[in-house]
């Protein structure tokens, strides 16, 4: 066969470059750019590949972590059809993306991670940023990646590329395998020629498959069904990733099973859709909960049944609960001893339908289900509605980003007490409206994310949520944002403490202890004034638009205007901390 010299980092990129995946006879280019911070280890290999290639952008960062982030959310906003890859220098900028790892990895998303490695040959070292370790020399804190990568591999000779990027494909373009893969690229290796086989840098394409379930399975499980006197759909994020959301409309407006969604299968039905009773779980809805708690059998559909979806396994509490399980994954098709589906969530969803043809749920379960539906949408009304106080809360703010957002908005949100109240208030019209990172809730996904989500559709509006305590956290992508003409709004919640563990905190009597913003007083507690912090102007500081709004008639017009320039814009507001959405019914 014929070769060509490269570098090793020439090859690698050159393969990544000619990657493409295939899905219903719709072929796309896999790899859309790279994030990352040049560093020790990095620069002098892949960093001057990306340098020769142009065509392939290149996205500079503020902080390894939140490039991960941005990739994650770039592959979830396009089903996992696409993705990017993100490197780092081989110390520190390695394992700050340890994080963002294992939140692609709890997510099923995928996204190519190539730390640099200290040096192969190893007569050099210790080098620079390199952990020594007393029980071998083939360590570094590359190994830390093993456990929250979907592939990990370190490539010692540059010919090892030819076997291990292979692999790396078939795991990032699974539907049951994906996450983070993790390519730990020595630096001395990066820059070594090879012979490369034409063949390893020809476009190659990706059948992204869509498996079927068990035929006898299937007959189990509609039998099961056929007999439920109360089923239920648990949606999850596969119906998303499948694109299954017109078969699950039709399945539950043909059987007039009612859905409850997790935090990742949110928005796969309308909000008024006649059979959803919205969110399921901790966060969820007193209309889908306590329809979980009656029901005798339970088809869950993508989901991997997290804590907070059963409520710690409480929320199903039916003497004779049943479950029904369709995933693409096999580990979570069987999980609480169902019968198990084993396959594409659309596929799989039109096949029972043949199967369950002619048959509906019995009309008094229907009006019953319909009932809730219709109570908790006014109840939904009201929580949303202006309290009148001093200060707007939480759910006010959210009543307004919602009627902002229209068909196309995004709302983008991790951690703190607002996934809980998005989960159940936010009113998604079309798939793609409701980007929550809930598998790992990670403070600091938020920002970099909506860089990812923009750049995966411009056309969205991308409006992201955070509360004082994520924004302090990781707030540096801002500058990202203004680099990159990113336009979108961040609408800052401050209520002066992290909210969500604070209500927790004082739930179980500890008073809101080391959770709230406020001065050391003279006693050496932390009870003093609140810290005079000043968002606005640390958004303004960063090359952001910035303002202050003090009432929801002020957000409207904020998030107008916001939406009608150029650039990030970050629109702060003060809530009442405790004024509170209330549980429903589940813990």
């Amino acid at each position: 066969m014929a070769t060509i010299r490269r570098t090793m980092a020439q090859a690698l990129l050159g393969f990544l470059k000619n990657q493409y995946v295939e899905r219903d006879g719709v072929e796309n280019r896999f790899f859309e750019g790279a994030f990352g911070i040049f560093g020790h280890g990095i620069i002098a290999g892949f960093g001057q590949a990306l340098q020769q290639n142009p065509d392939f952008p290149y996205y500079v960062v503020r902080n390894e972590q939140a490039a991960v982030h941005a990739a994650t959310a770039f592959a979830k906003s396009r089903m996992r059809k696409s993705a990017c890859v993100c490197l780092s220098s081989i110390g520190p900028g390695a394992t700050n993306m340890i994080t963002g790892a294992a939140a692609a990895t709890i997510n099923r998303l995928p996204v190519l991670l190539l730390p640099g490695d200290v040096f192969a040959r190893r007569n050099v070292a210790p080098v620079l940023q390199q952990l020594e370790s007393e029980g071998g020399q083939d360590v570094s804190v590359n190994d830390c990646f093993r456990p929250v990568s979907r592939y990990w591999d370190r490539i010692h000779r540059p010919e090892q590329i030819l076997t291990a990027l292979p692999e790396a494909m078939r795991v990032l373009t699974s539907p049951s395998q994906c996450g983070t893969v993790t390519l730990c690229l020595p630096q001395d290796v990066q820059a070594q020629a090879m012979d490369v086989p034409q063949g390893f840098l020809a476009p190659r394409t990706w059948q992204i498959a869509r498996p079927r379930a068990d035929r006898e399975a299937l007959d189990r499980a509609a039998a099961r069904i056929r007999a439920a006197r109360r089923p239920m759909i648990v949606c999850g994020g596969g119906v998303l990733f499948s694109e299954a959301e017109a078969a699950l409309d039709a399945f539950c407006r043909a059987t007039g099973i009612p859905v409850g969604e997790t935090q990742a299968g949110k928005g796969a039905l309308a909000w008024d859709h006649p059979q959803n009773l919205g969110g399921v779980g901790v966060t969820g809805t007193l209309a889908a909960n306590i329809t979980a708690r009656q029901a005798d059998v339970v088809i869950g559909v993508g989901t991997r049944y997290s804590d907070f979806t059963t409520a710690s396994k409480t929320a199903f509490q039916h003497p004779d609960v049943t479950f029904v399980n369709i995933n693409v994954a096999e580990f979570d098709a069987f999980k609480h001893d169902a019968i198990p589906l084993t396959g594409d969530a659309r596929v799989t969803i039109e096949a029972l339908a043949r199967r369950l043809a002619g048959w509906t749920v019995e009309p008094e379960y229907r009006d019953q289900t319909r009932a809730l539906q219709v109570a908790w949408e006014a109840e939904i009304d009201r929580i949303v509605a202006p309290a009148g106080g001093p200060l707007p809360t939480q759910a006010s703010v959210i009543g307004v980003l919602n009627a902002h957002a229209g068909d196309r908005g995004v709302i983008v949100n991790a951690a703190g007490s607002a996934p809980g109240d998005l989960h159940k208030l936010w009113r998604c019209r079309a798939p793609g409206q409701y980007h929550l990172e809930y598998g790992y809730s990670t403070m600091g996904y938020e920002i970099p994310a909506g860089i990812g989500i923009k750049m995966a559709d411009p056309s969205r509006e991308v409006l992201v949520l955070v509360g004082d305590g994520t924004f302090l956290m990781a707030p540096t992508e801002v500058v990202t944002a203004v680099q990159e003409g990113v336009t979108m709004t961040i609408v800052l919640i401050d209520n002066h403490g992290f909210a969500s563990i604070g209500g927790l905190s004082r739930a179980l009597g500890s008073g809101g202890f080391g959770t709230r913003y406020r001065m050391r007083d003279a006693s050496g507690a932390l009870d003093g004034p609140n810290l005079p912090l000043d968002f606005e102007a640390m958004a303004r500081g960063m090359g952001a638009h910035a303002e202050c709004v003090a009432d929801p008639s002020s957000l409207k017009a904020a998030l107008v205007a916001a939406g009608q320039r150029r650039g990030p814009s970050v629109i702060v507001v003060q809530t009442d901390p405790d004024v509170r959405v209330p549980g429903c019914e589940s813990w």
